[in-house]
């Protein structure tokens, strides 16, 4: 019962995950190596090399780059750097967290939950905690720490230019329990003094609403193309047609008109806070 509940879990990157492991572990075994060896070498433990060969981890790029390196692959490891990165995310979300990574400007709606790239680490992990059908535990670290990963966003160079539009009602919502929406809301205090991020707050007391459709969100990539992404139940959809991502800009350009402004988000989500 529970492999029937879990395997399609694993599905969305186990194949290149055991593939690149099994790679990994002939190029260690060519070079002469065992497991605590190469991870002195690479800077890891035995334990997490055998996590990475079987497959039960998924490798981050700066531990490909130096295996290649340290195990003599010429390139062969690191020719898998792209797809194993993929493995990280559900299937549904591959194409959108590509585009995501690559956007100048991403706008985005959220009516459930605190969006991805606002998430703490606690809140993230609640989440996924929550998740139906139940996620195993090994799927739930790696979901958490691709969720984390997203979040270089907020470091690249130049800065893309972020804005969201959040129901007063994902703030009431105290997912994982009062410590962890404490802190999620602290955190969305933080990100919000960042010059190139815009949060705003769309009150329950608004009498018009030009989301009721739901969430979604709106990318802009370096070479001018314009993109929308809508998701619901595990279902996605990355929308190309200039036609609707027009229509959900005006959406979104309405949603932001009938939002709280920044500054009386930020003094909301600090009331809330104030409160209990």
């Amino acid at each position: 019962m529970d492999d029937e509940v879990q395997r399609p879990e694993y599905e969305f990157g186990a194949g290149i995950l055991h593939v690149f492991g099994r790679q990994l572990k002939l190029f260690r075994e060519r070079a002469g190596l065992d497991r605590a060896e190469f991870g002195a070498s690479a800077g890891y433990s035995a334990s997490t090399i055998a996590s990475f060969e079987q497959a039960r981890r998924i490798p981050p790029p700066k531990f490909i780059d130096r295996a290649d390196e340290v195990l003599g692959a010429g390139g062969v490891l690191c020719a898998s750097k792209e797809e194993v990165a993929k493995a990280q995310y559900p299937a549904f979300f591959r194409d959108a967290a590509k585009l995501e990574a690559e956007a100048v400007e991403i706008h985005l709606y959220d009516a459930q939950l605190v969006n991805g790239l606002l998430q703490t680490e606690d809140y993230a992990r609640a989440v996924f905690a929550m998740w139906q059908p139940l996620l195993d535990e090994a799927v739930i670290e790696q979901r958490v720490a691709a969720r984390l990963a997203r979040q270089e966003i907020f470091n690249r160079v130049p800065a893309p230019h972020l804005s969201f539009v959040i129901e007063e009602a994902v703030l009431l919502r105290p997912l994982g329990g009062e410590a962890v929406w404490r802190g999620q809301l602290e955190h969305l205090m933080l990100i919000a003094e960042k010059r190139n991020v815009v949060i705003q707050v769309m009150p329950l007391s608004r009498q018009e609403h030009a989301g009721l459709a739901g969430p979604f969100t709106l990318m802009e990539t370096k070479d001018g193309r314009r993109i929308a992404y809508t998701e619901v139940q595990g279902d996605s959809r990355v929308h190309t047609e200039l036609r609707k991502v027009r229509e959900l800009e005006r959406t979104y350009g309405m949603l932001r008109a009938q939002a709280l402004t920044p500054t009386e988000s930020l003094a909301l989500i600090e009331k809330l806070l104030g409160e209990r």
